[in-house]
């Protein structure tokens, strides 16, 4: 005698596969979420062909939270300064922050976004100096752990 299966128990099938596809699912996009913590460095050139300037950026991402500063040296090689950034964000594979520093009386704002990429970032670096809206590259390489 053959029994066939019942509205329950194909039900009951039914479900548990979903639950093991819903959980599946979301294991990958918990290990394909990007982690941007870390020590990155990038080189701006310098001014008339000068020697260029390296920058170092700490970021630290806990839960949703993005935090971090960046460290550039003073003009003419004076002592590196650290200033925390402000506005960070991390969407996806996006990230932005802005850098505010004063010289001289004066506050100069540097907004930084870019996409992550392993251990690259690439974007770009939007500026304002006079009235004068200005943009550049900018490519950050992540420091392996030490």
């Amino acid at each position: 005698m053959q029994r066939t299966p019942s509205a329950l128990g194909s039900l009951t099938k039914l479900a548990a596969c979903l639950v093991v596809a819903i959980v599946a699912t979301a294991q990958s996009k918990a290990a394909d979420k990007v982690d941007p913590s870390g020590t990155w460095t990038w080189t701006t050139p310098g001014r008339d062909g000068g020697p260029g300037r390296t920058s170092t950026l700490k970021l630290k991402l806990d839960g949703d939270k993005l935090t971090g500063a960046v460290s550039a040296p003073g003009r003419q090689g004076g002592e590196a300064r650290e200033v925390a950034i402000s506005d960070a964000s991390l969407k996806g594979d996006e990230v932005a922050f802005t850098v505010k520093r004063e010289f001289n009386g004066n506050t100069l704002v540097a907004k930084y976004s870019g996409k992550v990429a392993g251990d690259s970032i690439k974007g770009k670096v939007e500026t304002e100096r006079e009235g004068n809206a200005r943009s550049r590259d900018w490519e950050a390489k992540r420091e392996a752990k030490k």
